[in-house]
């Protein structure tokens, strides 16, 4: 037998946007839902796979501005509201949310795709992980069962088109989410994102705000500027094992945060009712450039960078490029992105007013210097215990 579905649950959304000019202040954005009259069918696993194909194709369109609301028509089964699901689980801030709910009591459901490499660790951890895959909105309602709040930290794979997960896959588990009857909504967005419409990962995330927003569900979308944790890869450990590190001649300045940190304001917002549909915006204690990152990393590591500049020009150049052909969009929209990474922008907000609404102390926020001395600290300590082991072995003949 067929499941059905409420017709707000939409499996797929387009996105279209109308741009004056360049500049994000002539943009308008739009997120209409057209719904169609029919009830979307769900097929069953005894459906054929051509029948599958047809109701995919029966799909919301985001388009021209309007006030259309999924309705919620859920049976009103009470849940705890303990229960979450964590979309995006794997990543690098979404690991970070698993942990500190599960430090907190919380029941922890993790949306994970199906994947040749497991995910164990959430298991071990404590979590409970769940095969779905937001590309593939059938597989989403069963994931939301029993959920009483979702924390949606998900985003696209490189190799994959950035408005199937982004868009069209977030249009889906939002929809998904209000016929079910959920409770609470985490969305996690970029800071700026409605200031850059020329990005098309900008652009979505803002759409998808505003989507969010005329859902009706009750909701908290926290607006990041940059991981701490991203550092050590770009720039620490190529450091470290004396490789090149790629740096840009832009004086774009981000106030990185440290995920762990992220995690735990999060948990903070998301007991606070005050803060109840609101946009925040978190941002690390101070903003800087790629120089000062690398230079900060030099300190600490005792030794030299070999920085390998890459002029913005150079960024604008290749992403042009890259527009004439269309296996190449989305290296194209990617580029974008760090162009804008590389531009004379701050990825900054002031936090004073964040800090008083959740009773947050800013001296208990890490800040980049102590977050990269402890990296250094330990990985230096661990290389001298290797090398002290190393000579211990030596045989003399």
């Amino acid at each position: 037998m067929a499941l059905r579905l409420p017709t707000q649950l939409a499996t797929r959304g387009t996105f279209r946007t109308h741009h004056n000019s360049r500049t994000a202040t002539t943009t308008a954005l739009s997120w209409r839902r057209n719904l169609t009259p029919d009830a979307l069918l769900i097929p069953s696993s005894s459906t054929s796979l051509a029948t599958k194909k047809s109701h995919v194709q029966q799909m919301v369109t985001c388009s021209a501005s309007g006030n259309a609301q999924a309705v919620n028509l859920a049976p009103g089964t009470p849940v705890r509201p303990t229960s979450i699901l964590v979309v995006g689980s794997t990543g690098t801030l979404g690991r970070q949310i698993v942990r500190r709910a599960l430090d907190e009591g919380y029941d922890v459901r993790c949306l994970v795709r199906p994947r040749p490499a497991p995910a164990d660790f959430l298991r071990d951890w404590g979590a409970t992980v769940v095969n779905a895959d937001l590309s593939k909105p059938e597989t989403i309602p069963a994931t939301l069962v029993g959920v009483h709040t979702v924390i949606d930290c998900a985003t696209g794979r490189p190799e994959e088109p950035i408005k199937t997960v982004d868009w069209e896959g977030k249009v889906a588990l939002i929809q998904c989410a209000k016929a079910m009857g959920i409770q609470k909504y985490v969305f996690f967005s970029i800071h700026n994102c409605d200031k850059h419409p020329e990005v098309p990962l900008m652009e979505i995330k803002y759409c998808t705000e505003k989507f969010l927003q005329d859902s009706g569900l009750p909701h908290i979308t926290i607006r990041l500027c940059g991981f701490m944790q991203g550092l050590i890869g770009q720039y620490a450990v190529p450091i470290l094992e004396e490789k090149s590190v790629w740096g840009t001649d832009a004086p774009t300045r981000i106030a990185y945060m440290d995920t762990q940190d992220i995690a735990r304001l999060t948990f903070i917002a998301l007991r606070n009712e005050k803060v109840n549909g609101k946009l925040l915006t978190f941002a690390g204690p101070r903003a800087w450039t790629t120089q000062e990152v690398i230079a900060l990393c030099e300190r600490l590591a005792g030794q030299d960078a070999n920085v390998t500049t890459v002029p913005v020009t150079i960024l604008r150049f290749t992403r042009q490029l890259t527009r004439f052909f269309e296996w190449t969009n989305d290296v194209a929209d990617r580029l974008a992105f760090s162009e804008v990474l590389t531009s004379d922008t701050v990825f900054s907000a002031p936090m004073t007013e964040t800090y008083n609404l959740l009773g947050v102390d800013p001296k208990d926020i890490v800040t980049l210097e102590k977050y990269l001395q402890d990296y250094f600290t330990n990985i230096l300590k661990k290389l001298k215990d290797i090398k002290a082991q190393s000579k211990q072995t030596d045989i003399i003949f």
